[in-house]
């Protein structure tokens, strides 16, 4: 008689609270609470060229758009042989099980964002091959200066329903100017903002009325109706700061996973921390050590 199979061994996630991913909720009856959010009403689209966001084909507001500044998209940061070695290096090193289906690794200070306190102990730097990663960002303009002191690599993969939910990064420790690189797949980052009131919306702009004078607005639509798309090349850096970085939550939808995906992402100090500051003398530690490329995840 064949011996008996033994029994599958459930696969542990990194989910706590609301959050879910596709290992946990195969556990659980009942629909997943993140199916429970509403949907956003209005659809548009980023435009890079332009800067605006355009309504979506087939919708409502087709043919119209508003400004959406502070965002910056540089493709082919990296190049493939880049990509791939950066990937390799990543994948030495163990990934910790994450949210929502992630997995993760962080290379920065250990921080308690509501008490607004850190500690330094196992940092010891960013990883030595994002060295040349830095000293590229500083060639661009809008990252004139950028001195990160955190790198958080960030592994999406369908499988496990990787996603990550609407949020605003914390600006108490972090600076300016988010910056994430894509690797791996492309993806759709969306924004959202949950202020009251309306957007003003233009008769979308054509390329030849790019220079001209803005367009009296001409419809709204209530801000909380309202996601904006950001289509993510695979190897292209991403930077949000001013309203896109302050006032709109990003975040990234389980079907828009469709391979793996990895993002390192790099925070700056903000101006607490920075020359002039109150904890001036803390922030030039840090920057000191992240800026020495000896780091391991912590």
């Amino acid at each position: 008689m064949a011996a008996a199979e033994a029994p599958e061994v459930l696969q542990q996630c990194g989910c706590k609270g609301i959050r879910t991913c596709l290992i946990c909720e195969g556990q659980r009856c009942g629909d997943p609470p993140w199916q429970l959010s509403p949907q956003k009403t209005h659809h548009f689209l980023y435009c890079s060229d332009s800067g605006w966001a355009v309504g979506a084909e087939d919708s409502d507001f087709e043919g119209w758009a508003f400004p959406f500044p502070g965002v910056t998209l540089i493709e082919d940061f990296v190049t493939r042989e880049e990509e791939a070695e950066m990937v390799r290096l990543m994948d030495r090193d163990p990934w910790k099980l994450s949210q929502s289906g992630r997995r993760k690794q962080d290379y920065g200070p250990r921080v308690n964002f509501r008490k607004q306190k850190l500690k330094m102990a196992g940092f010891c730097g960013l990883p030595s091959f994002s060295r040349e990663v830095v000293q590229r960002m500083g060639l661009y303009p809008g990252l004139e200066g950028f001195q990160p002191v955190e790198q958080c690599n960030l592994d999406y993969c369908p499988e496990r329903g990787s996603a990550i939910d609407p949020h605003l990064d914390d600006a108490w420790l972090w600076g300016e100017r988010l910056v994430s690189l894509n690797l791996l797949s492309p993806t759709v980052v969306s924004m959202h903002r949950e202020a009251a009131g309306s957007l003003l919306l233009c008769a979308a702009p054509s390329a030849e009325a790019l220079g001209d004078s803005v367009i009296a607005p001409s419809r709204s639509v209530p801000c909380q109706e309202v996601e904006v798309a950001i289509p993510i090349p695979c190897r292209s850096l991403l930077v949000l700061a001013g309203a896109a970085r302050h006032q709109w939550t990003h975040a990234i939808h389980r079907r828009h996973i469709e391979a793996r995906r990895v993002c390192a992402t790099f925070r700056e100090l903000s101006a607490e921390f920075s020359p002039g500051g109150a904890q001036q003398d803390l922030g030039r530690e840090l920057l000191q050590m992240a800026l020495s490329f000896q780091g391991r995840p912590v």
